[in-house]
């Protein structure tokens, strides 16, 4: 079994609880990289980190953690903004306000036997809502650019937001992606050559016993959790619907 978790900033503040939870993690599985290829040992439990966007937190608190315990982990990076201010607030600003991305030099000294560098796009888009022809250019140039200014091969890539489709997944296996990563909290690596990988998210600020479960794959019911919820919306609006058309049906004026 394995779960990959999914962060995004380590404050310095939060360091220490990071700390804790890269402790966790190797006294509770075993830490593998998320381009692993290699099958899974049965009743063996697994973990692998990921870092969406490529926040200089993540460089300056994380990676020293990471170097520590020996836990590799996968930083995607936006490949049009390094060293830049984010943007995007499509989900508000409060989580980045006080952020700055990685600056491409800092991002070719880290320990590359350690940390795994990924595309999360060229300008962090909402994917599905931009042109096709558009796409293709935030998955594939995205992977060039990033491959070019760090002299290494990029085969990870994330979506933004976790906002995917079938096509979108189709486009990154042509742009030459070896696997790409959601939001979706499912078990990780069920197949060795599986193309399309889900995420649990994670905070520093987890409880110990959430981060623990979250190890453990106690959040993977989540996917089924969401979809029970939507047929259960589903049914009482329909429930709501046609007892409102019955009211109308049976109503008549006082004469």
């Amino acid at each position: 079994m394995c779960v990959v978790l999914h962060y995004h900033g380590v404050a310095p503040e939060h360091r220490i609880l990071f700390a804790r939870q890269m402790d966790a993690l190797i006294q509770r599985t075993i830490p593998i990289a998320a381009d692993n290829q290699q099958p899974l040992r049965p009743g063996e439990h697994y973990a692998a980190v990921t870092f969406d966007d490529g926040f200089l937190t993540v460089a300056e608190n994380a990676v020293p953690e990471l170097v520590r315990t020996r836990v590799p982990a996968t930083i995607f990076v936006v490949a049009d903004l390094p060293g830049a201010t984010p943007t995007w607030d499509m989900f508000g600003r409060d989580y980045i306000a006080q952020e700055r991305l990685i600056p491409m030099e800092q991002l070719k000294f880290l320990p590359s036997d350690l940390i795994t560098i990924g595309s999360h796009t060229l300008s962090h888009p909402w994917l599905p809502a931009i042109p096709v022809a558009q796409a293709k250019i935030e998955l594939s140039e995205s992977r060039d650019k990033l491959g070019n200014l760090l002299n290494r091969k990029i085969k990870l890539f994330s979506f933004p937001y976790g906002a995917l489709s079938e096509q979108l997944i189709e486009l990154c296996r042509d742009a030459g992606y070896e696997r790409v990563f959601t939001i979706l909290p499912t078990l990780a690596f069920t197949n060795p050559q599986e193309f399309v990988t889900g995420r649990v998210v994670v905070e520093p600020t987890d409880w110990r016993l959430e981060f623990r479960l979250k190890l453990l794959g106690a959040y993977r019911w989540l996917p089924w959790a969401f979809a029970l919820k939507r047929r259960f919306l589903l049914w009482l609006s329909i429930e709501e619907k046609l007892s409102t058309e019955q009211k109308t049906k049976n109503w008549s004026p006082i004469r």
